[in-house]
């Protein structure tokens, strides 16, 4: 895998993660995570009314775990940019 080629340095890193403007992004993508949550917890009461396959379950709480990840992922990205800039510092 080809590693990024970062160009912010590490104290822009942790002031953007002081930020309001972090600060609401994170607010959005959790909000973004309860509906996931809110969605997959429905599944049961779904299936009750509507009656679909198992195989359609499953790839409903694929996709929702799928998008849970994905939303981590973006949540921990100015940590993975500071453990790059860690990495990038070592060699």
């Amino acid at each position: 895998m080809e590693q990024i080629n970062l160009r912010v340095s590490r104290d822009a890193v942790e002031e953007f993660k002081e930020s309001i403007l972090w600060a609401d992004i994170v607010e959005e993508l959790n909000s973004w995570k309860t509906g996931f949550e809110l969605e997959r917890g429905s599944i049961v009461d779904d299936a009750a009314e509507n009656n679909p396959s198992t195989a359609s379950i499953l790839l409903h709480l694929g996709d929702i775990s799928g998008r849970i990840k994905a939303v981590d992922y973006m949540l921990s990205i100015p940590d993975v940019f500071l453990g790059l800039l860690d990495t990038k510092k070592e060699e």
